[in-house]
């Protein structure tokens, strides 16, 4: 019968070796603190974090609270976004966010998933990158990387983000969530890419079922 899963002892072996592979493996977002994050992660939906980067390199230095946002109107921070792409949602999002975060948090980021997801523009995936990153909470957020690594590689078997997330969540200890999140998008941006993976490359092909397949 044909697998669908690793083992947890399998599973933990996999992250050692991406642990090697990557022993630096962090957010590649540039923030200084749980609001620059947030809106960091808000613009990384369908972007690049390089160039969100160069965005926000430009965009913290003059704009660096929830009151800062509000002086702005829509096509204002839409044009300082514009390079991230999608920015007229985006720079609503935002606005809409840090009119909240102003009127009901006392200007702070929430640290909680579930208040965080009542922020426009936050979904799930964004919530668990802050709570992890910025408060260092126990979060796995899947993104296409996490989603598409862990399937192929069988830490996850899951057709659906929040399924994967739930599956992950189960076969990898928790001390290990945050970890795993920024080894598996390393893995996936650098050698387990969408097209052309590169397995001749990848130290995990002991193990990885979409390569013994």
């Amino acid at each position: 019968m044909e697998k669908k899963i690793l083992s947890k002892q399998e599973i933990r072996k996999v992250l050692e070796l991406l642990n090697q592979l990557y022993p630096d493996a962090k957010a590649e977002l540039n923030f200084t603190n749980p609001f620059e994050l947030l809106i960091a992660t808000i613009l990384s939906a369908q972007c690049t974090d390089v160039q969100v980067n160069k965005t926000t390199a430009v965009l913290f230095e003059k704009y660096k609270t929830p009151e800062d946002y509000l002086h702005l109107k829509e096509e204002e921070l839409g044009r300082l976004i514009y390079s991230c792409g999608f920015y007229k949602t985006k720079s609503r999002n935002i606005l809409e966010t840090c009119r909240i975060l102003v009127e009901e948090y006392n200007s702070q980021v929430p640290d909680s998933i579930e208040d965080l997801m009542k922020l426009p523009g936050v979904g799930r995936k964004t919530a668990n990158v802050v709570v992890s990153n910025a408060f260092g909470l126990p979060a796995i957020a899947v993104d296409t990387h996490v989603f598409r690594v862990s399937n192929r590689i069988g830490l996850a078997n899951s057709k659906t983000v929040e399924e994967t997330e739930k599956d992950l969540m189960k076969n990898i200890d928790k001390d290990m969530w945050t970890k795993a999140h920024h080894l598996l998008i390393f893995h996936g941006r650098r050698i387990c890419r969408a097209r052309n993976p590169l397995c001749e490359e990848c130290p995990l092909t002991d193990y990885c079922l979409y390569f013994n397949k």
